[in-house]
């Protein structure tokens, strides 16, 4: 269940809620619809206590780019299923895509000068889209011998 102030985000703004299932036709943007999103991850409220900061910021970043940038809120539920695809690893979190492409992640409350500065660079046409994580970079092997030290 979402906090009361992710609640009343969603309520207040009119920002939809997106699963699995809704996430592709909410990023396929309609006539005259910025291409550009921002979805929220809040996480479990009773462990993620910064998913209500964040809940107060998402509102004022809408605003503060007049129109470049659509929000929604992802269902808890489907939080787990979606993060992979959106690189998102710290809850909670903000991504901006372009259509369905991932352009960045924002982890947990900042500064409101990092959302700004990040978020206009994400939002250029030529930003690059964020490559998902290959795995683990250092692979670790047991050979079966003991170590005495």
């Amino acid at each position: 269940m979402p906090s009361y102030l992710v609640r009343a985000l969603s309520e207040r703004t009119r920002l939809p809620v997106v699963d699995e299932t809704s996430i592709d036709a909410f990023l396929a943007p309609a006539a005259g619809e910025a291409e550009h999103a921002i979805l929220f991850f809040t996480g479990d409220p009773s462990q993620r206590p910064e998913a209500d900061d964040v809940a107060v910021v998402l509102p004022e970043l809408l605003q503060a780019f007049g129109g470049r940038l659509r929000g929604a809120v992802v269902l808890r539920t489907a939080e787990d299923k979606l993060k992979p695809r959106f690189n998102v690893v710290v809850m909670p979190s903000l991504v901006v895509t372009r259509r369905d492409q991932p352009l960045g992640v924002i982890g947990k409350i900042r500064d409101w000068s990092e959302y700004v500065e990040k978020i206009t660079a994400w939002l250029a046409p030529d930003a690059p889209v964020m490559v998902a994580s290959a795995g683990p970079k250092i692979e670790i092997t047991h050979s079966g011998k003991e170590i005495v030290r």
